[in-house]
């Protein structure tokens, strides 16, 4: 493997204000946030919450990664902008961590941008030098995956993580499957295998949902990412945006009958599931769930209809 610490700069001084605000911390280092973009990301879940982070809170270029070594141009071709006679503009590509402070001043990192097409190892690698250059105790990535759910009950969550005691309090709701790799999974994997604690929520967004931004599924990442962490993402500023889009969503299936009928049988199914365990909501804590097989296969038979087949990503 090439030297990982060559695909990154470190920029001195955010890495000096860390320093001064890690020093208030009880664990020693902050958490890190990681949402990058180019794998599944259903309702844009992932991407939203990270421009959220950025938006609302107070973010600095701390880490930026040398994109040009990590991507394949014409499988993933950067946007330009040709203004008459000219070229005007260039969506140049971004990978790096911003150091973010939440609202009550605590500090975290946020890794976001394009996800590596190639030298995921190296990567990997560069950002476990990261995690142990900063005293990071914690790192937790964030997206959307599609499930057969309708958008009017309430949003539940794949947790995954290196360590079960870091996702005791969530339900499994899956066995054991195969999926396609994403660098961010496995920069979980490669951090659980050198001791580093890791952990993730895959958010479970309506597959007739998944091509469009879902403020909702956002909403949910960054509640577990505040519960899981103790930080204040500032959540609330998502509530117009959540509302605005629900009301949307609703006005589009009262157009369509087709639609409506989808909605109307996820409702019933989700019911069905909710009373056979004797609750209204599948996000209580509780080993009666329905089987990895059941919903495995309502997965994978909304999922073939979106994405030819595959498995998402958790």
């Amino acid at each position: 493997m090439l030297n990982p610490s060559e695909i990154y700069e470190v920029d001195p001084q955010a890495e000096s204000r860390l320093a001064e605000l890690s020093a208030h911390l009880p664990e020693g280092g902050p958490v890190l946030v990681h949402a990058v973009r180019g794998f599944v990301d259903a309702g844009s879940a992932g991407q939203l919450a990270a421009e959220h982070i950025r938006e609302e809170l107070d973010a600095v270029p701390l880490v930026t990664f040398d994109v040009d070594q990590l991507l394949d141009y014409r499988s993933r071709r950067p946007l330009m902008t040709f203004d008459a006679t000219t070229f005007s503009e260039y969506a140049e590509p971004h990978l790096g961590v911003d150091l973010v402070t939440d609202a009550d001043g605590v500090p975290f990192l946020l890794l976001h941008g394009v996800e590596p097409d190639v030298q995921w190892e190296r990567w990997a690698a560069a950002v476990r030098q990261l995690v142990e250059r900063f005293d990071v105790p914690l790192t937790i990535g964030i997206h959307g995956i599609p499930m057969g759910i309708p958008h009017t009950r309430p949003l539940s969550a794949t947790a995954h993580a290196t360590r079960p005691e870091l996702v005791a309090d969530h339900t499994s709701w899956f066995g054991t499957v195969q999926v396609p790799a994403s660098a961010s999974s496995l920069l979980e994997y490669r951090l659980g295998q050198s001791g580093h604690d890791a952990m993730g929520y895959a958010v479970h967004v309506p597959h007739y949902l998944a091509q469009s931004p879902f403020p909702l599924a956002s909403q949910t990442a960054l509640q577990n990412v505040e519960r899981s962490t103790g930080l204040d993402l500032k959540v609330a500023a998502l509530t117009d945006a959540v509302r605005e889009a629900n009301e949307e969503i609703g006005r589009q299936v009262e157009a369509s009958a087709e639609v409506a009928a989808v909605v109307h049988a996820l409702e019933e199914q989700y019911d069905s599931f909710a009373r056979s365990i004797g609750r209204t909501s599948l996000l209580a804590d509780t080993a009666e769930i329905p089987t990895a097989d059941e919903l495995g296969d309502e997965f994978e038979r909304f999922l073939a209809s979106q994405q030819g087949g595959e498995n998402p990503g958790l």
